[in-house]
């Protein structure tokens, strides 16, 4: 499993080599259903738990494809990673959640 980080260092190592940027790319669609409960917890107030689910599923999936190709490359963790969101469509329909970070490889730290 690589070691997702916002942070630009791992705490106890060193970076060893950089592998380069990755990426990890969703673009979700919401179903209809998804679309009348928002439509009326907007009218009525409270959370949309349909939205939600789908932006955390979309979120876990791109950082999983962005972990994914970093082992590709070689690497031990991802670090500085940053989580973008976009709505996209003509209706806003669409969802794109971008995970990007710095590939890296470790090595612990002596003492």
């Amino acid at each position: 499993m690589i070691l997702v980080t916002t942070t630009p260092a791992v705490e106890g190592y060193t970076v060893t080599s950089y592998q380069g940027i990755v990426f990890g790319e969703v673009i979700a669609g919401v179903n209809m259903f998804k679309d009348i409960g928002a439509s009326l917890r907007n009218v009525f107030g409270g959370r949309s738990q349909g939205y939600e689910e789908e932006l955390t599923n979309a979120r876990n999936q791109a950082i999983a494809e962005m972990q994914q190709r970093a082992e590709a490359m070689g690497a031990h963790a991802v670090i500085g990673v940053d989580v973008d969101y976009e709505v996209l469509g003509a209706d806003g329909s669409m969802l794109m959640v971008t995970a990007s970070g710095t590939a890296v490889q470790l090595a612990r730290k002596t003492a």
